[in-house]
């Protein structure tokens, strides 16, 4: 069974709310930030507006983030997702949101990274071996037939956040793009959420998404080992996180998530 943290009351040290539109009030990039994002050919366009206080508290590192990966498009060295899947997660309002599951950084494969943690095209085949644990442990846990691709938008749809805890990687250099900015970019992402109060559980799978622990406060959180080839079998599978998350929504007074996919 996948560890669950109850939800204490008034535990100290619970993170502060961001300022509201951040530093310059905009619900929106500030020129500087839009020039980077546009020199990277990051898209942010489609970003909902409640992520801007967080991206705004998050911008030293964000600008860091963009000219990095700025850099690279310019010596011509390929970068995953494509710009305008780089912050496609963002497109989810955060109030929308009832249930946080965090990855690692996007697939190296190309073609594989779509911005969502852990989803890829409907057309991908065969699955990542990450994605493919992911769905045998949904499949067991919550009895649903087998999907018929590896496509979880539904999920996003429906109040779940997928979110890397890195937003860029190199084209077949898995977590060549660490420590470049995007971990305390996704870390105040991960405040404003716990901020924002209302029904919440976190995912956290693997030591890259524990790294988020110390921010989550009260949160509920899931957690067990990363579904990758590597540690599934060391907490992941058997672990049951699925009915776990819906298990804690339901002592918030919330609906349990429908983790049902597009079926062959």
């Amino acid at each position: 069974m996948a560890a669950v943290e109850p939800l204490p009351l008034d535990l100290p040290g619970t993170p502060a709310a961001p300022a509201p539109g951040g530093p310059d009030g905009a619900a929106g990039p500030d020129p500087e930030v839009a020039a980077a994002a546009a020199a990277a050919g990051v898209t942010t366009d489609g970003v909902a507006a409640g992520w801007w206080p967080a991206l705004h508290a998050a911008r030293p590192a964000l600008l860091r983030a963009l000219a990095a990966t700025a850099a690279d498009v310019a010596a011509g060295r390929e970068v995953l997702p494509r710009g305008d899947r780089v912050l496609r997660a963002l497109g989810q309002p955060p109030e929308d949101v009832r249930v946080l599951v965090v990855g690692q950084d996007p697939y190296p494969t190309p073609g594989h990274a779509v911005g969502l943690s852990f989803a890829v095209e409907p057309t991908v085949r065969p699955l990542p071996p990450s994605l493919r644990n992911l769905l045998a442990e949904r499949d067991a846990d919550t009895g649903l037939p087998p999907a018929a691709t590896g496509d979880l938008s539904p999920w996003a749809d429906r109040g779940v956040l997928l979110l890397n805890r890195v937003l860029t990687v190199g084209a077949g250099d898995a977590g060549s793009h660490r420590r470049r900015g995007w971990e305390a970019v996704t870390e105040e992402l991960v405040r404003l959420l716990v901020a924002r109060g209302g029904p919440l559980v976190a995912v956290l799978w693997g030591k890259d998404a524990q790294t988020l622990r110390p921010v989550l406060g009260t949160t509920a959180v899931v957690e067990s080992a990363h579904p990758s080839p590597l540690s599934a079998r060391r907490g992941f599978l058997g672990s049951r996180p699925f009915t776990a998350v819906d298990a804690a929504l339901a002592a918030q007074g919330a609906a349990p998530v429908d983790w049902s996919l597009p079926t062959a």
